[in-house]
């Protein structure tokens, strides 16, 4: 698959990186999700590394027969991670067994481009964004989506819960807005016109819950207080190509 290089570096011949998550359990174990050429055709990967002093060794892969997109680990079972993929579909791992996966979720209709399990204790629930322009709502435990939010008028890049309100997501797309979603009610919470171009990126901020940050293809980062949306709290510029991820320490 790929070995270790100078200064902790491990390559996948032929694979291309769409996203990269620690463990909430393991320190330095880190599972990303690939895709063959770029995510158009080809297989995806799950591989899951852990760093020592010998460097990054790959501790398990797993495959499967469409590009992997997003990944999350589970909040409550250090083994069991999920993956969303170009065939609209999810799929929960175990990296205690050597073959996978444990179970296939396939409702999205294009592309499971993000998936994110949430972080508030007390409930155990995943959300998913799909370039059919829709999120889900699931369960691990049930076979079936609880629920799809509808609102979005263009592909949803990113999907991702707040660390601090339960039940509340947020979600970014080529429609130039930014949405935050509560599972408790029917529709859209607040819509934020954040760019004037794609977003391709959002995250929350771990220490305040009013603050989220997105990133656009007009290569800029904004930062958001929903408690007044009319401007940004501030502007990043810098990137003179498209931003495709963002996270906030």
């Amino acid at each position: 698959m790929g070995t270790a290089g100078g200064g902790g570096t491990l390559r996948l011949p032929g694979l291309h990186g769409y996203a990269a998550e620690f463990s909430p359990y393991w320190p330095g174990r880190v599972a990303c999700a690939a895709a063959q050429y770029y995510g158009i055709a080809g297989c995806g990967t799950l591989a899951v590394l852990e760093q020592n002093e010998a460097g990054i060794v790959l501790l398990r892969s797993f495959d499967w027969n469409d590009g992997l997109f997003d990944v999350t680990w589970s909040e409550n079972n250090e083994h069991v991670l999920i993956t969303s993929s170009g065939d609209g579909s999810l799929q929960i791992w175990d990296t205690a067994k050597t073959k996978g996966p444990l179970q296939v979720y396939k409702e999205h209709t294009q592309e499971a481009y993000s998936v994110d399990w949430s972080q508030t204790r007390g409930e155990q629930l995943v959300v998913s964004g799909s370039w059919d322009q829709t999120a889900k709502l699931w369960d691990p435990a049930v076979g079936k989506s609880l629920c799809t939010f509808k609102g979005h008028e263009g592909v949803i890049y990113s999907t991702i819960w707040s660390p601090h309100i339960p039940g509340c997501f947020a979600s970014a797309s080529g429609d130039q807005t930014l949405r935050v979603w509560d599972v408790k009610a029917p529709g859209v919470k607040l819509v934020v016109p954040a760019h004037q171009a794609e977003i391709l990126s959002c995250d929350w901020c771990k220490y305040d819950e009013n603050l989220l940050v997105t990133g656009a293809v007009d290569c800029s980062l904004k930062g958001w207080d929903l408690r007044n949306i009319r401007q940004p709290v501030f502007i990043l510029l810098g990137h003179t190509y498209a931003i495709r991820r963002v996270k906030v320490s």
